[in-house]
């Protein structure tokens, strides 16, 4: 039995699935404020925010992030069972892992996101220098100072322990309300219909090519996102993505701890 056929043992039905147009429809909707916000509103306002202008963008990038977790629901709420926590589950996969084959719930499938997070980091590594090389045949789209987070690593931020909420608010779209919801939770469980056994490989592809707003960095935002993608479908569980994705926010939060002490 392939991987990615149905779970034998589970009798809930699947989330209905979306055609070619409502998939580039949703991605569309969720990149496109991304682009503006990062390309218009960013560079028009920083001169009337007494704010650094990182800090601009870096907030400019959650509001993005806020408004899928409201596409989400707008979605979610259009299906049969709509908002109902004890539908909604199921549907966006918010679940234990299970065995691919068997359907069964395991702890031990838990420790599947080890490789995946290993597959992210080491992918990610090999694709830096194709993010120089990409960085070379972009020039048309200089790449504004204020986009890298290591642009925040300035003394003038000591002790402004207020960033640190900037962090929580930011991580809790980024790796849970936001990215994964959409991307991992509402799009992935529906792309089989158009992608089959491939759904995790689009679904990586089209979260990859959202990050307009990263657009520097695609091939290592690629490269670093196939095992999020493959441990959410393998095991058909939102919350494998969201450690596998999470990681990176650990990590952001001791690189800002460690400007702010």
């Amino acid at each position: 039995m392939n991987d990615f056929d149905p779970q034998p043992t589970d009798l809930t039905p699947g989330p209905r699935q979306y055609s070619l147009p409502v998939i580039l429809g949703v991605w569309a909707a969720a990149a496109l404020p991304m682009g503006l916000l990062a390309f218009l509103i960013v560079p028009a306002v920083i001169p009337f925010i007494p704010l650094h202008p990182g800090l601009v963008f870096w907030i400019a990038m959650v509001v993005g992030m806020a408004w899928q977790f409201v596409l989400a629901l707008l979605l979610l709420s259009r299906e049969p069972g709509g908002l109902n926590w004890a539908s909604l589950k199921g549907r966006i996969w918010l679940r234990a892992p299970s065995d691919p084959v068997t359907g069964e719930r395991r702890g031990t499938l838990w420790w599947w996101v080890v490789p995946a997070i290993a597959a992210n980091f080491f992918l990610g590594l090999a694709a830096t220098q194709l993010d120089a090389c990409w960085t070379w045949a972009a020039t048309v789209i200089p790449e504004p100072a204020y986009t890298q987070i290591s642009g925040l690593a300035d003394p003038q931020f000591r002790g402004q322990w207020w960033i640190l909420g900037l962090v929580a608010v930011s991580s809790a779209f980024n790796y849970v309300l936001g990215e994964e919801l959409l991307f991992r939770g509402v799009l992935l469980p529906r792309m089989a219909g158009v992608f089959g056994k491939w759904d995790w490989v689009a679904n990586t592809l089209l979260f990859s090519l959202y990050h307009v707003h990263k657009i520097w960095s695609l091939p290592t935002i690629l490269l670093s996102s196939f095992g999020t993608a493959w441990a959410t479908r393998r095991f058909r569980s939102m919350w494998m993505g969201v450690i596998v994705h999470g990681i990176e926010g650990v990590v952001l939060f001791f690189m800002v701890v460690s400007v702010l002490a």
